[in-house]
């Protein structure tokens, strides 16, 4: 019976002893990795893991003592590549000789991640279409004063230096603006570093700013320079766009939104405050759900794709409902 689970079946099962040294591996670790058992058996269970993930899952299996944990984990396939993993990981304790074990069921979910990278390149290039209209009448602001100076010049007006360097501020801006619109385009990575969250929070405000601007908002960041996580920039900013663009699509009235950044020793704190109407209790237990939007033209897509890049960062995402009016979106995510 066990030898028919192992040949049917695509999970690996692996157990390791409080060691990290491998007891078990069935033979299914072939089939999704390349490798032989009998190449792994006495090594240590992180020796294939993307090292980020190696902390992540360290870190929580010496806080969470009985408890049957679930973490996407990346394996090294022999051939250089990695396989993207769904790992549930369960700690147990032999009664009798007391020494402590940890069993692992892993599932291949590649092809799943690749669905999802497609769903998020569509809706980078929905978001783009929708905003591109406040950013043209943003850039359409300085072009007109570049060409009013221009005017001046060719007519011979004094003070020159000073016009050249208001024209030089002006393409400064449409610069910064284009750039961020270029993000939308570029391909979804896996590319992860050290980043500032005052930095990719300031990028998408500048990238926001015209459709704010366009409603009588303001977007207020209240954010230390040295709040920082490690993850993948364009990812994040794609989590804050979709977040940040809502909160002003929400908003039927001026008024004011608040980008507020909390750090302690162990995470980081995001939260996002905006001043519409709130989150009904019936709509906020569907918000995420595929498909579903309370937007005339939406995808319901967006808070689909928000969670899943934020699952990939083991980070998770809350609503609130604020006390007078308004919500709350809190990103926390692992320092």
């Amino acid at each position: 019976m066990f030898r028919w689970i192992e040949n049917n079946r695509d999970e690996i099962i692996t157990v390791w002893n409080h060691e990290g040294k491998m007891l078990f591996i069935s033979d299914a670790i072939e089939r999704l990795l390349g490798i032989d058992k009998s190449e792994l058996i006495g090594s240590s269970w992180y020796d294939r893991m993307y090292p980020e993930d190696v902390d992540y899952l360290a870190h929580h299996l010496n806080r969470n003592i009985n408890q049957r944990q679930q973490f996407i984990i990346n394996l090294l396939h022999k051939n250089g590549k990695y396989v993207t993993t769904e790992c549930t990981v369960q700690k147990l304790i032999d009664d009798s000789s007391g020494i402590t074990y940890y069993i692992a069921l892993q599932k291949d979910i590649t092809d799943k991640r690749q669905v999802e990278e497609l769903m998020i390149r569509s809706e980078k290039m929905s978001i783009s279409g929708q905003i591109a209209a406040g950013i043209a009448h943003e850039i359409r602001n300085p072009l007109t004063s570049i060409k009013g100076f221009l005017q001046l010049l060719q007519a011979g007006v004094r003070h020159k230096d000073k016009y050249y360097s208001i024209m030089l501020d002006e393409i400064e801006k449409m610069e910064k603006i284009t750039s961020e619109l270029l993000f939308l385009s570029k391909p979804v990575t896996d590319d992860r570093n050290i980043e500032s969250i005052k930095n990719m929070i300031e990028d998408v405000v500048r990238l926001l700013q015209p459709q704010a601007r366009m409603k009588n908002i303001d977007i207020v960041i209240n954010c230390r320079k040295l709040d920082s996580i490690l993850c993948d920039r364009t990812q994040i900013k794609q989590v804050l766009i979709n977040i940040v663009k809502n909160a002003i699509e929400a908003m039927e009235s001026p008024g004011e939104i608040t980008i507020r950044v909390v750090s302690s020793e162990s995470k980081v704190i995001v939260s996002i405050m905006d001043e519409g109407p709130g989150v009904s209790d019936d709509v906020l237990e569907k918000l995420g759900e595929p498909f579903f939007t309370t937007k005339k033209n939406g995808t319901g897509l967006g808070l689909l794709i928000t969670k899943q890049i934020l699952d990939r960062h083991h980070a998770k995402l809350t609503i609130l409902k604020n006390a007078e009016k308004g919500s709350t979106f809190q990103l926390t995510f692992p320092k």
